[in-house]
């Protein structure tokens, strides 16, 4: 599979909750990370959801907002992966920022050199790759 997403997720499902229209699928990485998505019933469906399945989730780095000094309990979001900020590239405009959580998954995010300023982002700080179950694709082997 080949992907423009830069955050590509790999694990199983653990968990999955059908809707009329919606369902909420929870992706536990293989390196420890719970993921949850919010993908259409009949996208489910046609990936053949169940826990236990492998699937990836990807998610692109421009859906993934960047907090500091702030609790996941602060959020409406269900994917708040907390860590340390692993490298920063900047570019003109924007910048990459990869947060990586303690079990070495790593998120990047892309943000503008304003906010990584605003922030007082820098490699080893404590931050928070933050973005919602409705960003996040689910992908399976065909």
């Amino acid at each position: 599979m080949q992907t423009s997403a830069r955050n590509q997720l790999s694990g199983e499902v653990v968990a999955f909750t059908r809707g009329s229209v919606n369902d909420e699928v929870v992706l536990r990485t293989t390196d420890g990370l719970d993921v949850a998505a919010i993908i259409t019933h009949g996208s489910s469906l046609s990936l053949d959801l169940a826990i236990g399945k492998a699937a990836i989730a990807l998610v692109k780095a421009s859906s993934v907002l960047i907090m500091v000094d702030t609790s996941a309990a602060q959020v409406s979001a269900r994917n708040c992966v907390g860590g340390v900020v692993k490298a920063i590239t900047k570019g003109a405009v924007n910048s990459e920022v990869i947060v990586e959580a303690p079990g070495g998954a790593q998120i990047a995010s892309i943000i503008t050199n304003n906010s990584v300023e605003r922030l007082n982002l820098s490699v080893g700080k404590p931050a928070t790759a933050v973005f919602k179950a409705s960003s996040v694709l689910i992908a399976v082997d065909a």
